[in-house]
């Protein structure tokens, strides 16, 4: 089998796969974008895996000219950057021992010892220069023809190695899994009984695997997995994914993890996830709207168009009821529309804090207007 993709002989890749060979060394694609190349989804990173050292392949990117970043030496990753993409180049390696959280690791010369080191039978396929499959595993191809996500070898071996593949399963689950297929139940039951492993990693390593997965175009299976095994509540303290299948059947404009995440609900999400200050207040937003009886409109003025659309859509899945289809223009008009009264309209007469009061009160009464009274209207009424 050999892959079919752009990717595979754009002139970067050529160069770094070129300066690799010309070196002495055996060089291969590996992992997601073999993958996803054999799957003909969208390819994001370009991994490649060497039997040159990481000094070696830095001297043989240097002598051909080739930008070298030592972005994970330690553990024998090396970014070479050609034709203005990066690609990481890895060295062949086998795990010495793991701790759950990080292996201390050996380089090697063999591919099958780096595929038994990796997480997934399907992750765990390689290919040459000129896009000829590997399947160290002999199990990698046909797992990935039928969609079945399982762990190289023993699964409780697989996940003590590292925890963080207990949320990778789930949310490779949501990605790449035949959704008819069910999940696989070995896996499945070793993610339960290793969840503990879960309060041992980083909340920034937990909330970029929940972002991974909250933007799989329907994870509400995958989530409801987690929830019955006892990981969902591992990972996120009071979640409940119960309002997620018919929010994803509301949605129109595509995966919004944060509006998902919103409807999981939970303790605590944002110190959880470790969120961004930007991605946390927009979450705050969606939750408060969520229990309120603010408008479309009035939202949309408070705090844009999209954040309005996301809580009208959590409302509608919280009462099973789909979205009026004219719900979008009066987001539109709120999101569009400026007060008309300045401060310097009700001056001289009102100062500081009476001033203030007094400009709330007439946006106030704006805002319930619809929007529709004007600034001789505001300014005409009794205050």
């Amino acid at each position: 089998m050999k892959l079919a993709a752009d990717w595979l002989t754009a002139p970067g890749t050529h160069a770094v796969m070129t300066t690799l060979l010309a070196g002495g060394h055996g060089a291969w694609f590996v992992g997601g974008c073999v993958r996803n190349a054999l799957l003909g989804t969208p390819v994001q990173d370009i991994d490649i895996t060497t039997d040159a050292t990481p000094a070696r392949v830095i001297a043989l990117a240097q002598a051909a000219g080739i930008r070298a970043v030592p972005t994970g030496i330690d553990h024998g990753t090396v970014t070479l950057v050609a034709d203005h993409a990066p690609y990481e180049v890895t060295t062949l390696r086998r795990d010495l021992a793991t701790d759950g959280r990080r292996a201390t690791v050996a380089f090697t010369d063999r591919l099958d010892l780096d595929a038994a080191r990796r997480d997934f039978t399907m992750n765990a396929l390689y290919a040459d220069a000129q896009g000829a499959v590997i399947d160290p595993t002999g199990e990698g191809l046909a797992d990935l023809a039928e969609r079945r996500l399982r762990f190289i070898g023993v699964p409780r071996d697989r996940i003590a190695e590292d925890y963080l593949r207990i949320l990778r399963f789930f949310r490779f689950h949501a990605w790449y899994a035949d959704p008819e297929g069910g999940i696989d139940a070995e896996g499945l039951a070793a993610c339960a009984a290793l969840s503990d492993g879960i309060a041992q990693l980083s909340r920034e390593r937990i909330g970029a695997e929940m972002r991974k997965l909250l933007t799989a175009p329907d994870p509400a299976p995958a989530l409801a997995a987690m929830a019955q095994s006892g990981v969902l509540a591992k990972t996120l303290p009071g979640a409940d994914p119960r309002l997620l299948p018919i929010l994803i059947a509301f949605e129109d404009d595509g995966p919004g993890w944060l509006r998902r995440l919103a409807a999981l609900g939970g303790d605590d999400l944002a110190d959880h996830l470790r969120l961004s200050n930007a991605d946390r207040a927009h979450l705050e937003i969606l939750r408060a709207g969520m229990a309120s009886t603010t408008g479309p409109a009035a939202l949309a003025y408070a705090h844009g168009a999209a954040a309005a659309w996301d809580i009208v859509l959590l409302r509608a899945a919280q009462f099973e009821t789909a979205p009026d289809p004219a719900v979008k223009r009066r987001i539109a008009t709120g999101a569009s529309a400026v007060f008309p009264v300045k401060a310097a309209d009700l001056m001289p007469d009102l100062q500081g804090a009476a001033l203030g009061a007094a400009l709330k009160a007439l946006e106030t009464r704006w805002i319930a207007s619809g929007f529709t009274l004007t600034r001789d209207d505001l300014l005409a009424a009794p205050r």
